[in-house]
């Protein structure tokens, strides 16, 4: 197996571009995919000031290292939610990526900043867990952003994770995100850019650039994410690539191209995320469409609660 640039013996096979890569010459292919998105869609200019989404896992901190790489002043956020060993190895993880390459990282501990965590607002809430944490996280990732005058949160969602919620909001014709499914989401009242760099690279690439950049990642998935039908959405579609390589593009970058300005422009409007009227939050001064915002409600609502002891072990 050889590279198609140079010919020397190759690392990984890309089955959706038919073509194989040395490692120099892969490494090279994701930092060049990640420029092409970033241009494609207009994401930032070369001199904005990016604030990435980090957990330990090996997209956020791939990310990271790509758009260093490509020169941008990219800082890192990390957000411990709480969740036993698995948020104990995350954290440790995130720090050691960060010192290592002596990159800015904040970090913002849930128990400790806002006396709960994921597992104890998943109980007390009587919702699943993933509703709090990613209640949690777009707040204070949004929050964090405008607060440190940064021109947009950047998350590692890639083209395996883009495809499937894609799917499963075509399955069930969820129109209003339909509407606003794009690797970029512009500003608006209070609220940051956010962006998501990745969508032209998949699991499997991401998973070889960490392993060819030496970067030590969390493996297994979040232990409380178990039964997350996104998950399986992504196991379907491994399905159909399997058989025909580039599916998973075709039909996100189809939908891109072809579908998803129609259920935009089909929205009605009360739908539409711009048109939405907002109010300041009266606890943290945020955007809100009440009072106060979801994450406040859910603060004051878990107060007082008493932690949650995991009996899952799980490191991601």
């Amino acid at each position: 197996m050889k590279c198609r640039v140079c010919r020397e013996p190759a690392v990984i096979d890309i089955r959706r571009h038919n073509a194989n890569f040395c490692s120099e010459h892969f490494l090279r292919l994701c930092r060049d995919q990640v420029a092409r998105a970033i241009k494609d869609f207009e994401m930032f200019e070369p001199g904005a000031r990016l604030l990435v989404a980090v957990s330990g896992g090996k997209d956020s901190l791939a990310v990271w290292d790509i758009l260093r790489e490509l020169g941008y002043d990219a800082d890192g956020l990390y957000i411990g939610l709480g969740i036993g060993e698995y948020s104990d190895e995350s954290g440790r993880t995130t720090r050691a990526f960060a010192e290592q390459r002596g990159w800015p990282l904040q970090i913002i501990d849930l128990r400790e900043a806002y006396d709960y965590d994921v597992p104890t607002a998943a109980k007390v809430t009587k919702r699943v867990p993933c509703s709090a944490c990613g209640l949690s996280k777009r707040h204070l990732f949004d929050q964090a952003a405008v607060e440190g005058g940064y021109d947009a949160v950047v998350t590692g969602h890639n083209l395996d994770d883009e495809a499937a919620v894609l799917f499963g909001n075509t399955l069930r014709w969820q129109t209003d995100y339909l509407a606003r499914q794009l690797p970029v989401l512009p500003a608006r009242s209070g609220f940051p850019r956010k962006v998501k760099p990745l969508v032209r690279l998949g699991e499997r690439e991401m998973v070889a650039y960490c392993v060819l950049r030496g970067i030590d990642y969390i493996v297994e998935e979040c232990p409380m994410a178990a039964g997350n039908k996104h998950l399986g959405y992504k196991e379907a579609l491994n399905a159909i690539e399997a058989q025909s390589p580039g599916s998973k593009q075709a039909f996100y970058f189809g939908f891109l191209d072809r579908a998803q300005a129609h259920f935009a422009a089909a929205a009605p409007t009360a739908e539409r995320s711009d048109a939405v009227e907002l109010t300041t939050c009266s606890s943290c001064g945020g955007p809100s469409s009440g009072e106060i915002c979801a994450f406040c409600f859910l603060v004051r609502r878990t107060a007082g609660a008493q932690p949650v002891a995991l009996t899952v072990k799980g490191s991601s």
